[in-house]
């Protein structure tokens, strides 16, 4: 039995979603970087000689996906989806240690606004992109 394609939202309907996914996707994006940043200076008890190994260890993947994040690519908010899962995780597992219990609710909820938003931004960009070519 052949499937009929369903149809594309209006580029109206698009544009503000658009912008407010990768509104929501940015802040998240920043916000779970300064929350790594803010608990391994201030919180984490590092020793000196591992402070920037660790705080490095936990930001490159975020620095990686950050300048295709600013430029609003749809593929970089796809990949972000799958490495933010990494923090979901970390924020889990900290969040069943009574002494970091506030830091991974707070970790796992913003990983999980940055997964929602940046899977929305990828769908609807690409939606968006199929509609200016052209496609019903």
């Amino acid at each position: 039995m052949a499937r009929t394609a369903k149809p594309l939202p209006s580029l109206d309907w698009l544009k503000p979603r658009l912008a407010i996914s990768r509104a929501a996707s940015l802040a998240s994006f920043f916000a779970l970087a300064a929350l790594l940043l803010a608990w391994n200076l201030m919180f984490a008890e590092l020793p000196d000689s591992l402070f920037w190994v660790v705080t490095s260890f936990q930001l490159a993947p975020l620095l990686l996906l950050a300048p295709g994040l600013l430029l609003g690519n749809a593929r970089a908010h796809a990949w972000t989806c799958f490495v933010v899962n990494l923090y979901f995780i970390q924020g889990v597992l900290a969040a069943f240690d009574p002494a970091k219990a506030w830091f991974g609710w707070l970790e796992t909820l913003l990983s999980f606004s940055l997964f929602c938003a940046a899977l929305m931004y990828t769908r609807w960009s690409f939606q968006y992109a199929r509609k200016l070519a052209g496609e019903h």
